[in-house]
């Protein structure tokens, strides 16, 4: 399973929102995402996940 790693700005432009937008969903712990260092990675299935839940 080979499952892409994104990071905010990669998220944001495929959901069509703002990076800040993105990082508001990671705190309100609506799209999970992790912390290396002091930045934030998202799993492709992570925003597939957050898609079927919010918008569906």
């Amino acid at each position: 399973m080979n499952d892409p790693i994104l990071t905010v700005e990669e998220a944001a432009k495929i959901l069509s929102l703002h990076p800040f937008t993105i990082l508001k969903l990671i705190k309100a712990k609506k799209l999970r995402a992790s912390k290396i260092g002091r930045v934030y990675r998202i799993r492709e299935s992570a925003i597939e996940d957050f898609l079927n839940k919010h918008i569906a």
